[in-house]
């Protein structure tokens, strides 16, 4: 694989990641809960999206409307997260085994949801990247599919900055995650604070899987997957930090794709080789603090 194609692959795989990942360092950052659900809703997404997409076209919808019909699809497949959230609302403040249980049962529920609605065999929107034609820069050509979603990752976090730090809705979330009483006492309603927060949270994942669906299959395999390397960002690049998902994102999407390149047998350990080196030198990950 050329450099170029081997870098646009690498951008590509870390979007997608940086998308399911921000979702989870923002619930973290604020709820205090590592949310294993993070890859059961990334598959849910990508279901739901396909469904969606396959509906859309029968009704006669042009194949042009891929990106935006998928983004809408992720949106609402998010929604889910409303329940769950009902649901996690009961472990708050419990110990962190507990909330790791408690979200592990959820990723449990979703496979038999997802294999009782959708069946066993994968799901695949074959060819539909192509619709949008190729981007050709001198020797070199790449999907504008994939830029597309790159580009809608850097948008997203753009926004997810101008959110945290730039508006009074962020300026809440920050006091809430910083110190949840003196929020409460300066009059934050923190119950709201935490649905919206992971209601953002879930769609930011449930959009990730959405937008991975037409360059590869919806399978029951897909949550386990994520998630391996999903942790993989958030210790690179340390828990509750949305700088750390970005940066973590990319690293690991770069080792994936030279791994994929050159030593497909050595995906995974390239990956946790990196992980383990982190954590030796910054047990917290790049970004990352130690808890007060």
């Amino acid at each position: 694989m050329a450099t170029v194609d081997l870098l646009f692959a690498a951008l590509f795989n870390a979007a997608v990641l940086f998308l399911v990942t921000a979702g989870l360092q923002l619930i973290f950052g604020v709820q205090r809960i590592v949310n294993l659900t993070a890859g059961s809703l990334y598959a849910f997404g990508a279901y739901f999206g396909a469904s969606v997409f396959e509906w859309f076209s029968a009704q006669g919808g042009p194949a042009v409307l891929l990106l935006p019909v998928l983004i809408v699809a992720g949106l609402l497949a998010g929604q889910v997260g409303f329940l769950v959230e009902r649901v996690l609302r009961t472990v708050y403040g419990r110990e962190e085994a507990f909330q790791l249980l408690m979200t592990f049962a959820f990723v449990l529920m979703f496979q038999d949801v997802l294999r009782y609605v959708w069946g066993a065999q994968p799901r695949l929107l074959a060819d539909l990247p192509s619709v949008y034609g190729m981007i050709a820069i001198g020797a070199f050509t790449f999907p504008a599919y994939n830029a597309a979603v790159i580009a809608c990752a850097l948008l997203v976090a753009g926004l997810l900055w101008w959110l945290i730090d730039r508006t009074p809705l962020g300026h809440i979330i920050r006091a809430t995650a910083e110190n949840r009483q003196m929020a409460e006492a300066l009059g934050a309603n923190t119950r709201r604070i935490n649905m919206l927060v992971f209601m953002l949270g879930s769609m930011l994942g449930t959009v990730g899987g959405a937008l991975v669906i037409p360059t590869t299959a919806a399978s029951l395999e897909m949550p386990i997957a994520l998630i391996v390397e999903t942790f993989a960002v958030v210790v690179i690049g340390g828990l509750g930090s949305i700088r750390g998902a970005f940066l973590g994102a990319l690293i690991v999407g770069l080792l994936r794709a030279l791994s994929l390149s050159y030593f497909p047998e050595m995906e995974v350990m390239s990956i946790y080789l990196v992980v383990v080196f982190v954590l030796v030198l910054r047990p917290y990950g790049l970004f990352g603090k130690a808890a007060a």
